[in-house]
């Protein structure tokens, strides 16, 4: 398991769980990779995927759980984000079943 010992920004882990939802099947469409782009600067859009493809599944998974605690969220940048994440899931107009699993993961952690 790889360390994590920077401290990434609210922006950053943002990238990082979203490009998580867009993986939830395993691949990134080109929509859904569109759409995080859309969303956050491009240096740090290309900083954090090159990291994101390097890590496996659990240390994903524990890079958020360690980072997300890290930061205080107010109700409202909770409900932006969530929003974010849900896009992410319905960009093809479908809700799959490992998005509806890796929603609940993401519920767990985020609150």
């Amino acid at each position: 398991m790889k360390s994590n010992t920077k401290k990434w920004t609210k922006e950053e882990l943002q990238i990082y769980i979203l490009l998580l939802c867009a993986n939830a099947d395993s691949e990134e469409s080109k929509e859904e990779i569109k759409l995080v782009k859309s969303k956050v600067d491009k240096k740090t859009f290309k900083k954090i995927y090159k990291e994101f493809c390097k890590d496996n599944e659990d240390e994903r998974f524990e890079k958020i759980d360690n980072t997300i605690h890290l930061h205080e969220y107010s109700h409202v940048e909770l409900e932006k984000f969530r929003n974010e994440i849900n896009e992410i899931f319905l960009v093809d107009n479908h809700f799959a079943v490992m998005e509806t699993n890796l929603n609940r993961i993401l519920d767990n952690i985020l609150y």
